[in-house]
């Protein structure tokens, strides 16, 4: 029952917005911040959010804020972040996460790459339904949403100043993040011939493989038609 009362920590308004603006940050959050954004006090934002800790769903640490070090850069401040325990509950119990491994891992063995990524991209299209391709990436960003993958848009280009700087969506949530970690190859496939489906293929947008650390391992940018 601990994801249970985990969860049941976010009945709280002002505790489940202070967890939604650490979460759709990315990074770490120290308490002034979290407090402006949200607009409470200090003192209680400190107390919400040290009480998310305490329930497992935030993580906390200290550091320096002005990025400064030595003397005069000020005492570490509280920051916070999420942590990547995953939380579910269901009653009654069910055990989907098991079933989901031993098919991948199944899949994997046979030798079912392709086939799968044939069903996914088959699912993404039925997700579509009859509706064009994804016009833009504000669309992406907003189907993604929709799915749970926290999209957040980033500048990206060559640093050098070669090319040109160009936006990108990116996603700080995998949806399949348990069985992803153990079958890399056959699920991340899985997940960028879903989005190939989600979003439609040949239109403005395109969804591709560029895994990072801690993110999903599809990126949606514009396409090449698009671009020129």
């Amino acid at each position: 029952m601990e994801d249970i009362d985990a969860i049941a920590m976010l009945q709280d308004p002002v505790r489940r917005r202070l967890y939604e603006y650490v979460v759709a940050q990315g990074r770490e959050v120290g308490r002034n911040e979290a407090a402006e954004a949200i607009g409470v006090a200090r003192t209680l934002a400190a107390h919400h959010l040290d009480k998310l800790t305490e329930a497992g769903l935030l993580g906390s640490g200290s550091r320096r804020l002005s990025g400064r070090s030595g003397p005069g850069a000020g005492r570490p401040a509280k920051v916070y972040a999420r942590v990547r325990a995953e939380f579910a509950v269901s009653l009654p119990a069910r055990d989907y996460r098991t079933a989901a491994e031993l098919l991948a891992e199944a899949a994997e063995e046979a030798g079912l790459d392709a086939g799968l990524r044939a069903a996914a991209r088959r699912r993404g299209e039925a997700l579509r339904g009859p509706a064009a391709a994804c016009g833009d990436l504000d669309e992406a960003a907003r189907l993604l949403a929709a799915r749970g993958y926290e999209p957040h848009l980033e500048d990206e280009g060559d640093p050098e100043g070669v090319e040109a700087v160009t936006p990108v969506v990116r996603m700080r949530n995998c949806p399949f993040h348990a069985v992803a970690e153990r079958f890399p190859p056959l699920v991340c496939g899985m997940n960028l011939a879903l989005l190939e489906g989600l979003l439609g293929a040949d239109g403005p947008v395109r969804a591709r493989m560029d895994p990072r650390p801690g993110e999903c391992c599809v990126v949606v940018e514009n396409s090449k038609t698009n671009v020129d």
